[in-house]
């Protein structure tokens, strides 16, 4: 049987428990990656979404297993720096080393225009969604380091840490942030052989936008709207015609990044966006 593009290699994955994070998990065990998976499987300050669950998280376990991979997990807040730190460490020797991370759990937040913004809600987005991304990379990289291999560094930004939006300042200035962390990541990091890049989706079909707050915050003149009434206001952000993109969509580029095929790109915004930030 030909080895997988990922065989031997071990992925960390935050916010594991579901869409993204479960994508990407069971796409790098298709091509023989173990995992290390983490999730809050909890209420998250500043999140819209659903709440993500133990159970969410045990079915990315199962799903990584009966690809006859190995995954642990442990259960912790990325704005935990000591929690993070210590569940990873734990985690990496159980499977005995680190190559990659990608740095994939987020919030979207509360809708506000900036002048009407509670600086609470700008500050639990920022913690979770940059701040969060830099305790990621920082308790990642000592265990990359260790094997003397090289490896890679994934952030997952978005279509927004590229451009603007309104009555979304938190989300895109964090997601922006992202971007000046992956470049400063890229430089320090290059003499290790570990490649830094950030990934920009368009919108995505998870429960991040597939929910009612944001269903309302497109069709704010509908007083319960669905699936079906959001799909054209998606649609118009793409120039390709397809309102959101599916998960796997964006576990290629992950996928890509993290294997040889990207051995040689560092320091780069990898668009997955259907066209958004040219239109």
């Amino acid at each position: 049987m030909t080895a997988g593009r990922m065989q031997g290699k071990v992925v960390l994955i935050t916010g594991a428990g579901r869409g993204m994070g479960r994508s990407h998990a069971i796409r790098l065990a298709q091509e023989g990656a173990d995992v290390i998976g983490t999730d809050i499987c909890g209420p998250v300050p500043g999140g819209q979404a659903p709440v993500t669950t133990a159970e969410d998280l045990a079915a990315t376990v199962a799903a990584v297993e009966g690809l006859d991979r190995r995954m642990v997990t442990f259960q912790a807040d990325v704005t935990d720096e000591a929690a993070f730190t210590a569940g990873l460490a734990d985690s990496v020797a159980q499977l005995g080393r680190l190559d990659c991370a990608v740095a994939n759990a987020g919030v979207g937040g509360v809708p506000h225009r900036v002048v009407e913004m509670p600086v609470q809600d700008w500050r639990d987005v920022l913690e979770t969604n940059l701040t969060g991304v830099f305790i990621t990379a920082k308790a990642a990289v000592p265990h990359i380091r260790a094997h003397g291999e090289g490896g890679s560094i994934l952030l997952i930004s978005s279509a927004l840490g590229l451009r603007g939006m309104q009555t979304g300042a938190a989300y895109v200035a964090a997601k922006h942030g992202v971007v000046g962390l992956m470049r400063s990541l890229a430089i320090e990091l290059a003499p290790a052989g570990i490649r830094v890049n950030s990934i920009h989706p368009t919108n995505v079909a998870t429960p991040m936008i597939h929910n009612d707050d944001t269903y309302r915050l497109f069709r704010p003149d509908l007083a319960a709207p669905g699936e079906d009434d959001v799909r054209d206001t998606f649609q118009a952000l793409n120039l390709l015609k397809v309102p959101w993109i599916d998960p796997v969509d964006v576990s290629e580029a992950v996928l890509y990044l993290a294997a040889d095929s990207g051995r040689y790109v560092t320091g780069a915004q990898h668009k997955v966006d259907a066209g958004w930030t040219t239109k």
